[in-house]
């Protein structure tokens, strides 16, 4: 049996006849994966063979040998590879013109362990664990070990690798992950079976760690703590016996995918991001899921051309720095039956979209920051009268919308979704057609609170958000949006008005990055 449940939510992050496919076999023990999300290919290590691997529709093939004994593996904002080597214990970057530069390599004057395992973080920084693996036979190069203890450490833009935890906290910290909205860091300890997981400060800095979960081992099944990821709902994914466990954010054992092989890591990729590939001893394998991953810095460059858009992804250290005095930020159609299940437009897929996006979440953070910088934020609702009277019915979209009798004033549909209501000192704004300019007071908002740049939010991405961002680019106005602060009815339609339309008339970047530019 591929699939086990010990609960039923498993189900709504897999489909209960999904199968596990094997890509590839004949390696010797596979590591790393990761998924390139502008050209569709996944890279994945194998270290006794001291070679990386590259898997996509035509096949698998190396790509580089010796690769230094490279494991886990991410991208940095820019598509640059970021290799954990056992080799040569150090945490490295390969750019796009060849140059592989160190960025982590010692620790107050000592060589590291060997870095095993690598996530980054929206500021630019990266987190590593650092066990010996990579100074035994096989895995690594047999070396003496000049720490004497094993860490996880956070390594900055330009700067040394800072110790995160207490020395002895961990006896082989290995897989490590983020949490969707990036406030809380889980690491797994493969020796002692368990997982913490620490409360991530805005500076960086790890505090109150606790157990998450523990005894993930069996005496009758093969697998251990390794390589561990987060989805985009907040449940953690981790290498286990038998296969790959599923901890909802609680911690408790809501699932199993049963492996032929012990796994070693996995990674989200495919072009919808719902292809979890798994690395298991000698073989590659892959599961289609209902759920895609927690949303890294280096996944958000492939909705966006970088080349187009400078500004796609700027993360700290960028050069983006905002005057609060000067924003303001749109929150546009974030209501019940746009983005809801069980509103009047929830069939489109839109709901799902929202979701995956974690486009409710996501904007309340950054209108959090905003009202603490001072900036305005601006509601802007679509709302109707009962039977629509006033509605031009010259377009598809407002036939349906008055067919579909949504958005109708006094009505649940017509309120702002939960974690959305505005707040004291917010404006609301009232429109009946796509566009937030379109016969509604924004305009005077704006210019009565001295605001010429916009942080544009909100459904739909590829209509009222897009609209409303092409004529505020035409009236003058400076407009940064946010890819993961809007959403649409599926990734196709949104990417596709991010990439072609959004990068003409604005600056397209995302919530950490705005966040972190009005500091």
């Amino acid at each position: 049996m591929t699939l086990f449940a010990s609960s039923s939510g498993f189900w709504d992050l897999v489909d209960s006849s999904a199968q596990v496919r094997r890509l590839g076999s004949g390696f010797t023990f596979t590591e790393g994966p990761v998924w390139h999300p502008r050209e569709h290919y996944l890279l994945f290590s194998d270290m006794p063979a001291d070679v990386r691997r590259r898997w996509d529709a035509s096949g698998v093939r190396e790509v580089m040998r010796p690769s230094n004994k490279g494991n886990g593996m991410t991208y940095d904002a820019d598509l640059n590879l970021v290799v954990c080597e056992h080799a040569t214990s150090s945490l490295v970057r390969f750019r796009s013109d060849g140059q592989r530069e160190v960025l982590a390599s010692h620790f107050e004057g000592k060589e590291l362990n060997s870095p095993n395992d690598v996530c980054m973080r929206s500021d630019g920084s990266f987190y590593f664990s650092d066990p010996w693996y990579g100074r035994m036979p096989v895995f690594g190069v047999e070396r003496r070990r000049d720490l004497g203890w094993q860490g996880v450490f956070r390594v900055l833009p330009g700067g040394t690798p800072q110790l995160l935890v207490d020395r002895t906290l961990f006896d082989q910290p290995n897989g490590l992950c983020f949490s969707p909205d990036e406030r809380i860091l889980y690491v797994n300890d493969t020796v002692k079976a368990l997982i913490r997981v620490f409360d991530v400060a805005a500076d960086g800095s790890l505090s109150r760690g606790r157990l998450f979960a523990e005894g993930l081992k069996s005496d009758s099944e093969p697998g251990v703590p390794d390589g561990m990821k987060c989805d985009e709902q907040g449940n953690v994914w981790v290498t286990a016996p038998g296969g790959v466990w599923v901890l909802n954010p609680s911690g408790h054992h809501i699932g199993t995918v049963n492996v032929p092989e012990l796994v070693a890591n996995l990674a989200w990729g495919g072009a919808d991001g719902h292809t979890l590939f798994m690395t298991a001893s000698t073989s590659l394998y892959a599961l289609t899921t209902r759920v895609g991953p927690r949303r890294e810095p280096y996944m958000r460059a492939g909705a966006s051309s970088r080349s187009s858009s400078p500004a796609a992804a700027p993360s700290r250290g960028s050069g983006l720095a905002l005057d609060p005095g000067r924003c303001a930020l749109i929150i546009q159609d974030m209501q019940n039956d746009v983005v809801m299940d069980g509103g009047a437009f929830a069939s489109s897929g839109a709901p799902r979209h929202a979701a995956e996006q974690r486009v409710i979440e996501n904007i309340r953070h950054l209108a959090e920051a905003c009202r603490a910088k001072g900036v305005p934020v601006i509601h802007v609702w679509f709302v109707v009268e009962p039977g629509a009277p006033g509605l031009t019915l010259n377009a598809p979209l407002f036939q349906g919308l008055a067919q579909s009798g949504g958005l109708v004033r006094g009505t649940w549909g017509a309120a702002p979704v939960p974690g959305l209501e505005p707040a004291a000192g917010d404006f609301i704004v009232e429109k009946m057609r796509m566009s937030a300019w379109e016969g509604s007071k924004l305009e005077t908002i704006l210019k009565a609170t001295g605001r010429d740049t916009i942080f544009n939010t909100g459904a739909w991405t590829n209509m009222s958000v897009e609209h409303t961002a092409r004529t505020g680019a035409d009236k003058g106005y400076t407009i940064f949006m946010p890819e993961d602060g809007c959403s649409t009815i599926n990734a196709e339609w949104h990417n596709a008005s991010i990439k072609f339309a959004v990068t003409n008339v604005a600056t397209v970047t995302n919530v950490a990055a705005l966040i972190e530019a009005l500091k």
